[in-house]
């Protein structure tokens, strides 16, 4: 049983050994440069648990999880685009390193090579694993068109945003797991618990996320503290403020929004106070622990030795309870 560190390790070899040097190094060099920003790398790293918990042979499943990684990473380079966001992972973003049409030709040339990385699954298991990373990539791109049409909307529903953030980030962290544990020779049952899994820290993870936005230290998560709210995102934590605010709250976040020209700290500061008093915190790390605590019970419920579910169970935990 492989050490979360070996598998890391194992990860950031590979990544490094994915040929990019072809000519011309201008489609290439943001795909290595976006490669090279890092991350938790935790989708292909729970591809590699999960097949590690069958079968001490990881071999066959480090290039499928190395096209999920990459695919991972290509959903960010365009999402950025989209988002019009200037950093990630406490960088430039590839479009501010270079322009806009660089990283949406870079962004297609990543999505070539993680289909290409799949493709060299064991003929055995291909098919499987094929169909089930194809249907993943449809629905985090049905994700991405929701997460986009709530922004054009003055009303999106809990229930919807819950829906929209299981397409657009969880489902990829349930097919790493199923995927894994196909590879790994589990049953049937057992790959569905892991994906059941996975759906749930998926959607715990995300929530906390979108707490990170509002706070968290920039230094720690990558990104510009405030970024969700300056675009007015709306997140768990905006949906449910909307929802539980007086009239005059809801009257102040309102004008906020329709300003088309605002200083951001000011705006931040603001929701950021509505939100405390509205103990929005608290009801976002409440949903997150609910999740986290049904993801758990799919993971009780693998016919496995309970030992090897202890580095992945730590994992987790860890993710779960990053710093606020």
């Amino acid at each position: 049983m492989l050490s979360f560190e070996e598998i890391l390790q194992e990860v950031e070899t590979e990544i490094k050994n994915i040929p990019l040097d072809y000519p011309p190094k201008g489609l290439f060099d943001p795909i290595e440069y976006i490669l090279s920003l890092g991350g938790k790398r935790i989708r292909p790293a729970l591809a590699l648990m999960a097949c590690n918990i069958y079968n001490d042979n990881i071999e066959k499943s480090i290039k499928p999880a190395l096209g999920m990684e990459v695919f991972h990473n290509f959903t960010l380079l365009h999402d950025d685009l989209m988002d019009e966001a200037d950093k990630r992972r406490n960088k430039p973003t590839v479009h501010k390193v270079w322009d806009a049409n660089t990283a949406i030709l870079s962004g297609d040339a990543m999505l070539i090579i993680a289909y290409q990385l799949i493709g060299q699954t064991d003929p055995a298991y291909l098919k499987a694993i094929f169909d089930l990373f194809t249907q993943t990539a449809l629905e985090i791109c049905c994700g991405q068109q929701y997460d986009m049409e709530f922004e054009n909307r003055t009303h999106v529903t809990e229930a919807e945003y819950l829906e929209m953030i299981r397409l657009k980030t969880a489902v990829l962290l349930a097919c790493c797991l199923k995927s894994g544990a196909i590879l790994g020779g589990a049953s049937a049952q057992d790959a569905q618990h892991l994906y059941d899994f996975g759906i749930n820290i998926g959607l715990a993870f995300q929530l906390q996320d979108d707490l990170l936005d509002v706070y968290g230290d920039t230094k720690t998560f990558g990104k510009n503290i405030g970024g969700d709210i300056t675009v007015n995102k709306k997140t768990f934590l905006l949906i449910n403020a909307l929802e539980r605010a007086s009239e005059n709250q809801r009257e102040i976040l309102s004008n906020w929004i329709a300003q088309e020209e605002f200083d951001a700290d000011e705006k931040i500061a603001i929701f950021t106070h509505i939100y405390n008093e509205l103990n929005i915190r608290s009801l976002t790390e409440a949903k997150m622990k609910e999740y986290y605590a049904t993801g758990l019970q799919h993971l009780d419920a693998l016919k496995a030795p309970a030992e090897r579910l202890d580095i992945l169970k730590e994992v987790c935990n860890k993710l779960m309870y990053r710093k606020l």
